[in-house]
């Protein structure tokens, strides 16, 4: 295989050709086309040259239409174009750069002048190539850098959320079910008026990725708290209250260190407001409506939802019907009517959260697989 650059030569008058192509083709591998559009055939070929030197004045389609064409295709629209022309008024070159030519010659032309400009502009090509190619090669590493940070960033959440999971062990896979509730809700309500202007697919993803720190706050729960198999007391639940304000703290003091980011933002409003109700009667702070934040409103529900459908170690799990039936009587009052509405309307989706996450499930999944 040759490693010499190629270079079509674009002319309907084979004299013309001849002389091009004997000046060159020492140095080039020489293609030759005796009509416009047999040019656009081969400079959109798998054979497609370096560089095009190109007539202007051919039957049919002259060598304005034909860079004009190739700049507008993507197959071609790189290859550096040179007019080699005996149009020589000065409108003609202006027009001729107009359409995209790199250079411009008149006939009749100069052997050393055409040689050099040649070279100059396959150079400027290839140097073009490179660095375009080098950015092809950074973009990749750079995304799949970013793409190892957000695993590491995954497993780092996961990590701190299961850590509070681990204390209280009849939430199960809580974690993973509240992010397909919230991803879901969020989801459809995407194009919903009053929520449009947030919830797009980066908000989304944050909020999704964000969802498992929102008890995170557990971890400052004394266990006899906790753990209590039976309902706690009034001061009992003053303290297990807190965990929405231990929670926020925490992020918080992450947020110094690290600064803030919308992830953390994120993070740290729905450690914060998952426990507000849309009536100001929740806690800790006794916001309402949307003085909550949108992501804390979602996983009120979410969590809400889970809480019903799964066995606690001081409850059964009640039917999905029961559970949608007490959601809807909080409409308005625990929770924002709009993400109820929503809820009502993806309940065979939430049915199949759950179930495809139950701790059953997911246990007979780990056992097959170690089995296989």
């Amino acid at each position: 295989m040759s490693d010499k650059s190629s270079i079509l030569v674009v002319d309907d008058e084979r004299f013309n050709i001849n002389v091009v192509v004997s000046l060159l083709k020492d140095d080039y591998t020489m293609l030759v086309a005796k009509s416009g559009e047999k040019a656009l055939e081969i400079a959109t070929s798998d054979k497609a040259p370096d560089l095009i030197l190109l007539d202007i004045m051919m039957p049919g389609m002259d060598g304005y239409e034909v860079c004009r064409q190739l700049k507008v295709d993507k197959k071609s629209s790189d290859i550096p174009v040179i007019f080699l022309t005996a149009k020589s008024e000065v409108d003609d070159e202006a027009y001729g750069f107009d359409v995209g030519a790199a250079d411009y010659i008149t006939k009749p032309f100069s052997a050393p002048i055409v040689k050099a400009r040649v070279k100059t502009h396959l150079a400027l090509h290839q140097a073009q190539q490179a660095l375009a190619n080098q950015n092809v090669i950074l973009e990749k590493k750079v995304a799949e850098r970013t793409k190892e940070l957000v695993r590491i960033q995954d497993a780092a959440i996961y990590s701190m959320a299961s850590l509070a999971e681990t204390r209280d062990n009849e939430t199960g896979y809580h974690l993973r079910r509240t992010q397909y509730y919230i991803k879901a809700l969020a989801e459809h309500l995407r194009d919903h008026p009053k929520f449009c202007d947030e919830l797009n697919d980066e908000t989304i993803d944050l909020i999704f990725r964000s969802a498992p720190l929102h008890d995170i706050g557990k971890v400052g729960v004394p266990d006899r708290i906790l753990l209590k198999p039976d309902k706690l007391s009034g001061e009992e639940w003053k303290e297990m209250k807190k965990h929405a304000e231990y929670g926020y703290e925490a992020i918080v003091r992450a947020e110094k260190q690290l600064g803030t980011t919308s992830f953390l933002r994120y993070a740290r409003d729905i450690a914060h407001t998952h426990h507000e109700k849309w009536d100001g009667t929740g806690y800790p702070d006794g916001l309402a409506n949307k003085d909550i934040s949108l992501a804390g409103r979602l996983m009120a529900l979410a969590d809400v939802y889970d809480a019903l459908v799964c066995r606690r170690v001081y409850k059964e799990a009640i039917p999905h019907e029961k559970a949608a039936q007490i959601i809807l009587e909080g409409r308005g009052t625990h929770f924002d009517p709009d993400i109820v509405d929503a809820f009502l309307e993806l309940q065979d989706e939430f049915v199949a959260i759950a179930d495809k996450y139950s701790d059953a499930s997911v246990k007979k999944e780990k056992f097959e697989s170690e089995m296989a």
